[in-house]
């Protein structure tokens, strides 16, 4: 019996609105770059931020001020997995890695995961950087 591959693909909007050269309409990105990008938002949007969703947001910003140590690394690796886990149905979550970058008062978070409808690991890298 031959297994057959969920071919669906995501899509959504440029979150920088530029417009496609040809057609003017809005520029999307699609499967991975769609997923990357709903991911760092999410991590970046505080609870209460949007409206009617009040409960969707990611607590990594209260965290940033805490002294930096073994035990808050991984406070902050549950957070961001379980923010990702139930929010973003799309992916799976294969690991968190976080890193500090002491010069520049910023932490680097890489995300491993995979799209559901794919079995390649994917790598997310972005910033999040302690400023009040």
């Amino acid at each position: 019996m031959a297994m057959t591959r969920n071919t669906r693909q995501y899509s959504d909007f440029n979150l920088l609105f530029s417009s496609h050269p040809v057609t003017g309409d809005v520029t999307r990105k699609n499967d991975e770059e769609a997923v990357k990008q709903s991911l760092r938002n999410l991590i970046s949007t505080r609870h209460y931020e949007r409206p009617f969703h009040p409960e969707i947001g990611c607590q990594i910003h209260g965290l940033l001020f805490e002294n930096l140590n073994p035990v808050t690394i991984q406070v902050m690796k549950k957070t961001i997995f379980e923010t990702i886990t139930k929010f973003e149905p799309r992916v799976t979550i294969l690991e968190v890695k976080l890193r500090e970058r002491a010069d520049d008062n910023e932490i680097v978070c890489d995300i491993i995961f995979r799209l559901n409808n794919s079995d390649r690991p994917i790598t997310l890298t972005t910033l999040i950087t302690r400023v009040r």
